[in-house]
């Protein structure tokens, strides 16, 4: 067995570093962004923008005009659940996240 030494690129269980916490954060737009992706037909054209406002941390979901039907639903049925499970992923990270659909 080959041992690892410190600094070899491993990381250790349980210990969290900054470039884990930076990618923690991150699973929400790509939460968001792997959801959209796989409802759009305008793949290319799905883009997460992460602002930091005064009412916290917004999410905003850009994509093309001719899939906003597709991420929107009936009666907002598939926006409200794209929400519902993105702010899972964002409870998970330990954040507080909105999530806007851009026009």
């Amino acid at each position: 067995m080959a041992e690892t030494q410190a600094g070899d690129g491993e990381e250790t269980p349980g210990v969290e570093t900054p470039a884990a916490a930076s990618s923690e954060s991150d699973l929400v737009g790509d939460t968001l962004g792997y959801l959209a992706r796989s409802l759009v037909a305008n793949v290319d054209d799905v883009r997460v923008e992460r602002l930091q406002t005064e009412r916290g941390l917004v999410y905003r979901l850009h994509v093309n005009a001719e899939d906003m039907g597709r991420v929107i639903g009936r009666s907002g049925r598939i926006a409200r659940a794209l929400r519902q499970v993105t702010r899972a992923a964002a409870a998970r990270a330990g954040v507080h996240a909105i999530i806007e659909i851009a026009d």
